[in-house]
């Protein structure tokens, strides 16, 4: 029987996301028999000793791939980030001490919503003043914070911190759509999270890299399903973690680290951003950029078109060209190209041909 024809989709969809071919087939593999074992990684014990080795194993590539300190340590739990940024000021803001944050769009405004919750939150910088197209810089941070909260890449405006603030307080960031596209310094941050759908495996699996040694002065009792200290001494086993979204995590991972690490994810997305946002700006006024040119994402690239009455036929050109998830999200408008890790160069010169095309034919 001939092998099926699988029709190449070049995948801009912000998240879940592109993956690795080979991580899919090791995955879909594992559906069917978890390492010989006769059963599906879906049907086995998460208290089984293949299991509990690839919680370790993943719990490791995210210290290595990140260069964490020792002493840091990481959790997959369930929730999303969103659970996250109401564990954030659970696990972090005093009683009667308050919680500052960065306004960056639309994630950055809910965390800040689930910190007034908990208690005193305010907000030290904004760029909601223009339809947060930028990454607001020089502010201050009160001594007296517990921490400052920001978003280090915004997903639906397209903005990403290039530097990360200075804090005097311990600083926590939420890093969904950005962890392990490049290096940072993790000793700079009190807390690192995010949800795993962008660039470190499918939706399922939230990860928290924290240093232990910032938990428990809060003063707050916390149900231990809250609780990040209880949730690191457990080995992320507290309750049943999310098997599949951590073992596929620990897969992508793996490719990571075989590929050269985070600075080859790194060279890899500058190369992909270039030659996108290069194209964007030699075909003005075709097509436009939405974002301040300094704080531009490597990772989600938005633009609208000049004349947005010709977005049916470039809707059109691009769909032809199988391009998928290229539009923008639906409480903003026009296109969003989002080129996670495992994005190929090769899709983005696809998307790029196609622009010009258009612009010769609109220009």
């Amino acid at each position: 029987m001939p092998t099926a024809t699988v029709k190449k989709v070049h995948n801009y969809s912000a998240g879940p996301c592109i993956l690795p071919q080979e991580v899919f087939e090791q995955a879909a593999q594992a559906v069917l028999d978890f390492e010989g074992s006769g059963l599906s990684i879906l049907e086995i014990s998460h208290r089984s000793k293949p299991f509990e080795a690839v919680m370790a194993r993943a719990q490791a590539l995210v210290k290595e791939l990140l260069g964490a300190p020792d002493r840091y340590q990481v959790v997959f739990l369930g929730g999303g980030a969103s659970l996250g940024f109401h564990m954030v000021p659970q696990n972090y803001l005093k009683v009667g001490g308050k919680g500052a944050y960065v306004n960056t769009g639309e994630w950055a405004t809910r965390a800040i919503k689930e910190g007034r919750l908990a208690g005193d939150t305010v907000v030290v910088a904004s760029s909601e003043d223009r339809n947060f197209s930028y990454i607001p810089k020089g502010f201050e941070v009160p001594a007296d914070a517990d921490y400052l909260h920001i978003t280090s890449n915004n997903t639906i405006f397209g903005t990403q911190y290039r530097r990360f603030p200075a804090s005097p307080v311990p600083l926590i960031c939420d890093m969904s759509s950005d962890i392990l596209s490049r290096p940072v310094r993790v000793d700079d941050f009190a807390l690192i999270y995010g949800g795993a759908q962008k660039n470190m495996g499918p939706a399922g699996a939230t990860v928290y890299l924290f240093d232990p040694e910032r938990l428990g002065h809060t003063g707050r009792k916390l149900s231990p399903m809250l609780d990040l200290k209880n949730h690191g001494a457990k080995e992320s086993m507290y309750n049943t973690p999310p098997v599949y979204a951590v073992y596929v995590s620990m897969l992508t991972m793996e490719w990571i680290r075989k590929a050269g690490g985070v600075s080859a994810m790194e060279a890899r997305n500058a190369a992909k951003a270039a030659l996108l946002y290069g194209a964007i700006d030699r075909l003005a006024p075709v097509f436009k950029g939405t974002t301040a040119v300094e704080d531009r994402s490597v990772m989600n690239a938005t633009f609208v078109l000049g004349d947005p009455a010709h977005e049916p036929a470039f809707d059109a050109l691009w769909k032809e060209a199988g391009i998928s998830g290229l539009r923008g999200h639906r409480s903003v408008g026009g296109y969003r190209a989002s080129m996670y890790n495992a994005l190929p160069i090769e899709s983005v010169q696809v998307l790029v041909d196609v622009m010009e095309h258009f612009a010769r034919k609109n220009g």
